[in-house]
């Protein structure tokens, strides 16, 4: 595919229970057009890890389709806040995400990542419980 200006991730992780079955969704669109979705299944993992896996396979994806700008969008606040600076990272399974995350994110031109309330990401939502499902 050609060289994308801009794509809109939408991720999401979520785990039935805390570890727990966990799954991963990502959309990716731009200009209002989906280009390409994914639900999948992480095994066991914590929340906040699944959200991590999330972002780093759309990252990945965005990376692939040849995106020079990426917009994230999720509804973890942890993350967001920690990719934006505000929070350290304290957990040490989070930080060797967090170090592949901020380093796939730094091979684009621009990387900008913003927190929304779950129901604005519906679809990330409904891709990572359809990866839970895809695991039992």
């Amino acid at each position: 595919m050609a060289d994308l200006k801009e794509v809109t991730l939408y991720v999401d992780g979520a785990a039935k229970g805390n570890p727990g079955p966990a799954g991963i969704g990502v959309k990716i669109e731009t200009d209002g057009q989906i280009l390409t979705e994914h639900a999948g299944c992480i095994g066991t993992a914590t929340n906040n890890v699944a959200e991590y896996h999330a972002l780093i396979k759309g990252l990945q994806m965005a990376q692939e389709l040849g995106a020079l700008r990426v917009a994230v969008v999720s509804d973890s606040e942890l993350m967001v806040r920690q990719l934006n600076g505000v929070y350290r990272v304290k957990n040490a399974a989070l930080l060797s995400l967090y170090r592949q995350a901020k380093g796939l994110a730094d091979g684009f031109e621009r990387f900008r990542i913003r927190h929304v309330l779950r129901g604005e990401n519906s679809d990330a939502d409904r891709l990572a419980n359809e990866g839970i499902l895809k695991g039992r």
